[in-house]
């Protein structure tokens, strides 16, 4: 995948990809017009939405790139967003989420005062039902190298994050294989060769408990799986990180295959359970 650069260029490139959200997605749109850093471009990737989302999305205007595009995905959404930007930085965010004022200067700036970092993320504010509730243990988030405790579940939310553009050239896009999970997959690719920086300040509110999640499904395993087996496959790990990989790997196989005969799904527990006696 080549990215494309466009005549103007921007310090950040925001990229929503947003699906059937016409109830929320103005709310996220607002939330980037809010912000006190002004340099940015805001590209809004619509991919394949048949409810009112386009009917919002015009109404808003100059202020925003509208692509449009039959429905690939979420990660084909953003990876259109990503080729088609011309920004220093890419700035992620999910349409269901809200953005504070200064999360685009605090990060900018960040960059400035550490200019051999790669990426960076902040905390957040969770909304869940419409109500605050406090992460969990599991979920704080760490700072530095993280690959292996990314192993265990995704660490870097995307509306929290920033990087920059050859950051995509070193590691890689989304995976557009891959319906959940594709963020896990990204981050684990990053996490390999690069600290994730920690801004240590609630700059974002990630909203969820909404029936069109698909961070909700039970299946997210499945996915991980499939992110850690695709890394064992490449001869790209230290022998640490293999190590931690391979445990991982197991650790998943075992209880999604648990999983699945609970669930009656005999074959897939069995195809599982194979898994294990690869060669990793």
């Amino acid at each position: 995948m080549v990215l494309k650069h466009t005549k103007k260029k921007f310090d950040v490139s925001v990229i929503i990809p947003t699906y059937n959200r016409g109830w929320i997605i103005k709310e996220a749109i607002d939330s980037v017009l809010a912000q006190t850093f002004d340099s940015y471009e805001l590209i809004v990737v619509d991919d394949g939405s048949d409810d009112n989302t386009a009917e919002i999305l015009d109404k808003c205007g100059k202020k925003i790139r509208i692509i449009r595009q039959e429905n690939h995905g979420v990660s084909a959404a953003r990876n259109r967003g990503i080729t088609s930007s011309s920004g220093r930085f890419i700035a992620l965010l999910d349409s269901d989420d809200l953005w504070l004022p200064e999360k685009l200067n605090r990060q900018v700036s960040f960059f400035q005062n550490n200019p051999d970092a790669m990426i960076c993320q902040t905390q957040e504010i969770w909304i869940r039902n419409g109500k605050r509730v406090n992460p969990c243990k599991h979920h704080k988030k760490p700072a530095g190298m993280i690959f292996e405790p990314s192993l265990s579940l995704c660490l870097v939310s995307p509306s929290a994050v920033m990087f920059k553009r050859e950051l995509v050239d070193r590691v890689g896009f989304f995976d557009e294989t891959l319906p959940a999970c594709e963020d896990y997959d990204l981050w684990i690719r990053v996490s390999l060769k690069y600290p994730v920086y920690l801004i240590d300040e609630a700059l974002i509110i990630k909203r969820g408990g909404h029936g069109d999640q698909l961070s909700g499904n039970l299946m997210l395993d499945k996915y991980r799986i499939k992110a850690i087996k695709n890394l064992l496959n490449q001869d790209i790990l230290t022998k640490d990180q293999r190590r931690a990989a391979v445990a991982k790997f197991k650790e998943k196989c075992i209880i999604y295959a648990t999983g699945c005969k609970k669930r009656g799904r005999h074959q897939e527990a069995d195809e599982y359970m194979r898994l294990l006696d690869e060669n990793l």
